[in-house]
């Protein structure tokens, strides 16, 4: 599977999140093409070299999307919903969120933030699980468990993000895989008549009435995978920055506030 060979030569991101006991890989969606133009011209070069150096790395790795890194000498490439960074003549590579010490914050590309936004779009707002801030200023999308622990720490702390004027919008990540119990209970979830009271009891402990219907809980899970979550909580802000695993209220409020001065 291309997911555990990436984890396998790179090694792991570490989150305040419950790790996924590395299920099948979703089919990856075809790679993001280059717009036409000079710049595309230019960087033409490095990618081909970058390409080349991962097929010769394996030849099973796909890449999803590829762009200019946001410090120079490198590419920023997402194999497999893994993010790799790659040196533009294709000899080194290295999988870690690189940090801007002048901005104080983990550096991100524009490119790859429109790339998540992308993918983010595609999961429709009437199918996720929402809990509305009254006067909302930030909204954040956030892949779940029920079974994870960070997730339910997170779920206490809704009404007091939604006091914080934070939105939280949920998306299912049943962590155990397609097919396991964890999986069908979320569907269970995702079918109840009153799903935001459904998921709540289920963060609590409580037995998760067997429901099922039309749903899009094997679709938010590929699309997890396809954005590189291998942990929930993962929470993502409007311009597809990756805030982490859990974040206390207080801290998940000021990188918003952040993320919102810089733009």
């Amino acid at each position: 599977m291309l997911r555990f060979a990436i984890a396998a030569v790179f090694g792991a991101l570490s989150l305040s999140a419950c790790a996924q006991p590395a299920p099948p890989a979703a089919k990856a969606p075809a790679a993001a093409a280059a717009k036409a133009g000079p710049a595309a011209t230019a960087n033409a070069p490095a990618e081909q070299a970058v390409r080349k150096a991962l097929t010769e790395l394996n030849p099973g790795f796909q890449v999803d999307y590829i762009g200019a890194a946001p410090f120079p000498g490198f590419r920023e490439v997402v194999v497999s919903g893994q993010l790799l960074y790659v040196s533009d003549d294709g000899r080194y590579l290295f999988q870690s969120q690189p940090y801007d010490t002048r901005a104080k914050s983990p550096a991100n590309s524009e490119g790859l933030l429109g790339y998540r936004r992308d993918l983010l779009a595609k999961a429709n707002h009437g199918d996720r699980i929402v809990f509305a801030a009254p006067n909302a200023k930030y909204t954040i999308s956030v892949f779940t468990d029920i079974e994870c622990g960070y997730c339910r720490k997170l779920h206490q702390d809704i009404a007091e993000l939604n006091r914080n004027g934070i939105t939280v919008e949920y998306l299912a990540f049943p962590r155990m895989g397609l097919g396991s119990k964890d999986y069908t209970d979320m569907i269970s979830v995702w079918c109840a008549a009153d799903r935001r009271q459904a998921l709540t009891n289920a963060k609590r402990g409580g037995t998760v009435a067997a429901k099922n219907c039309t749903n899009p809980v094997a679709m938010q899970y590929a699309l997890g995978q396809q954005l590189g979550v291998n942990g929930t909580p993962a929470i993502f802000a409007p311009d597809g920055t990756q805030l982490g695993g859990y974040l206390p209220p207080a801290q998940l409020r000021a990188a918003l506030e952040k993320l919102s001065a810089k733009r």
